[in-house]
């Protein structure tokens, strides 16, 4: 039985991946802002599965935050045997129009933490000679929609990088590219639901699990869903311009 330490642990895929992952025997580590949505979490976790849960509050988006996981992934006691780094949102408004602190924010969070975090959890498991790194990425990755898109194909690329580095070690990296999953992340972003066709959806329970599972693998990359899986393969293989053409009818993300 290991330890896992989920970002973005308090709703949407974060919540899905403590959920499967204490399912499978690992006990959680659960990080976020929330404090109190935490506990309770944790407490429904233990109660539920029988594991060990912490709660972790942190702010990936400021250093202070972000230097408190980093303590915890280098920890001996109870070490950290997988790393999630899920935590992730919106923008929700075209890059010109939006204020630069936002922007900042986004990117401390979905790549500078991604990559700090990352740091300290290969390190340390590369001295035990085991452990294994899963980034959340998007479908986006693929798209020119913002500076979401970027992120995301930063995580995408950087992900593909550690893994080629860290081969034969035992430690290994994977990034996960979801398409539209129907969360709270949507909310945020002010897409509307019923604009988006329902074919298009998938669930947390599938993207997690898929995850998992490419994870016990050593997957490098993984697309959940046949649908995104032929979108990718359209998205790479289409002119740019055809791409850009047809994102830049899509909601900001």
């Amino acid at each position: 039985m290991g330890t896992a330490l989920v970002t973005g642990a308090s709703s949407g895929l974060g919540e899905e991946f403590c959920w499967q992952l204490a399912a499978a025997g690992h006990n959680v580590v659960l990080v976020a802002r929330r404090e109190d949505k935490l506990r309770e979490i944790a407490d429904n976790i233990s109660a539920s599965m029988g594991v060990k849960t912490e709660v972790l509050p942190a702010d990936l988006s400021v250093p202070e935050g972000r230097d408190k996981v980093v303590q915890r992934l280098r920890a001996d006691e109870r070490p950290v045997g997988l790393l999630v780094n899920n935590a992730g949102f919106g923008l929700g408004v075209p890059f010109r129009e939006n204020d630069l602190e936002a922007e900042i924010t986004a990117l401390n969070v979905m790549v500078r933490a991604v990559m700090e975090l990352t740091h300290a959890a290969v390190n340390a498991m590369f001295d035990r000679g085991q452990g294994a790194v899963l980034n959340v990425s998007s479908v986006a990755a693929d798209t020119g929609m913002g500076t979401y898109s970027a992120h995301k194909a930063w995580v995408k690329a950087f992900s593909e990088g550690i893994a080629e580095e860290l081969r034969g070690t035992g430690v290994s990296v994977t990034a996960v590219m979801p398409g539209m999953v129907n969360t709270d992340f949507h909310d945020r972003v002010e897409t509307v639901v019923e604009d988006v066709p329902s074919i298009s959806w998938i669930t947390e329970e599938q993207v997690v699990e898929e995850a998992l599972a490419a994870v016990r693998r050593r997957r490098v990359l993984v697309t959940p869903s046949i649908r995104y899986k032929v979108t990718t393969f359209a998205t790479k293989h289409a002119p740019r311009w055809m791409v850009r053409a047809v994102t830049s009818r899509l909601p900001h993300m």
